[in-house]
């Protein structure tokens, strides 16, 4: 996977590079943030090269924003637009020119020496907040430095259509990830129409060198060409001929798990559906079949002489 290319020294204004206005909401941020990864993503601009470096801008933006105590800073002129701090004098983005004022001299000190003085104790070690341990305490933030460069990637959602078949015996399908990526993915005993599976790892990488994101997948059921699920049971319409419903039959019933040989009684009533207890869907429920007569195409003389006959000699009524 392709990734982000180095930030620029100086970080335009997060507001700017986001284009949304300083007033806006946490949800106005993220929707802003959402389009323009999506536009710049590495992944969808392999040839070009500025892509990579708006994306990358444009997570910066978002990781300052999206953070309350961040954005409060930069807000009140405490931190710049790549969150460091800013302090009376000198602007930290001008330290290759020294303090506003005159450049470091002998003896002088530029915005990083006055940060090494921070973070540093007198024994030249990374001095850490009392009672923390890990990477140094950022006096400014709070934060340590290492979970500072340690940010996670954002998760990605993606849906996957699975068949009836595979939902109801737990196979493993294909997914299609954000990135176009494919893999197999084990469907969980009983899932259910709309449930999300996260795939851990499986996100947008991190582009501060954390564990990448997870991607969140939701489950969405294909329509069947010959099972209906209602709830938790299946209903299936079976042909059978005229004769099968006269004289009764053995006849093959399709299920979730295969066909099976269902006994058709002499007489039977094709107005009424027959159950298959424990062969509806994951086994909670049952199995319907509706059984529908075909007669043969194309007309038979003597079958319409055989009806003709009852209609006149042996008249029965189905209607009210």
């Amino acid at each position: 996977m392709a990734t982000a290319s180095k930030k620029p020294d100086i970080m335009r204004d997060p507001y700017s590079v986001l284009g949304v206005a300083k007033a806006a909401s946490e949800k106005d941020i993220k929707s802003a943030y959402r389009k323009l990864a999506k536009k710049y993503h590495p992944d969808q601009n392999r040839d070009d090269p500025n892509a990579q470096a708006k994306f990358a801008e444009a997570t910066s933006a978002y990781d300052l924003l999206s953070d309350k105590a961040k954005r409060g800073q930069f807000d009140r002129g405490e931190i710049d637009a790549a969150g460091n701090p800013k302090f009376a004098g000198f602007d930290f983005n001008a330290a290759r020119g020294g303090p506003r004022g005159g450049s470091a001299g002998a003896g002088g000190f530029s915005p990083e020496d006055i940060l090494k003085e921070f973070m540093s104790g007198f024994g030249g070690g990374t001095q850490r907040r009392p009672g923390t341990a890990g990477g140094g305490w950022d006096p400014f933030t709070g934060a340590t430095q290492k979970s500072a460069r340690s940010n996670k990637g954002h998760d990605t959602s993606v849906s996957a259509e699975v068949s009836l078949e595979d939902a109801h015996q737990g196979n493993s399908v294909t997914v299609r990830l954000a990135n176009g990526r494919t893999l197999a993915m084990k469907l969980p005993k009983g899932v259910a129409e709309g449930q999300q599976i996260r795939l851990r790892g499986q996100g947008q990488p991190s582009l501060t060198g954390g564990e990448p994101g997870d991607a969140l997948v939701t489950v969405k059921f294909a329509r069947h060409k010959l099972f209906r699920k209602d709830g938790e049971d299946i209903k299936v319409d079976v042909p059978i001929t005229l004769y099968e419903a006269v004289l009764g039959a053995k006849v093959r019933v399709p299920t979730l798990n295969g066909e099976v040989e269902l006994n058709l009684p002499a007489g039977v009533d094709t107005g009424k559906s027959l159950r298959l207890k424990g062969k509806g869907f994951q086994g909670k429920g049952d199995l319907f079949v509706n059984l529908r007569v075909v007669l043969p195409q194309g007309g038979d003389a003597d079958l319409e002489s055989l009806m003709r006959y009852w209609r006149d000699q042996k008249p029965y009524k189905v209607r009210d």
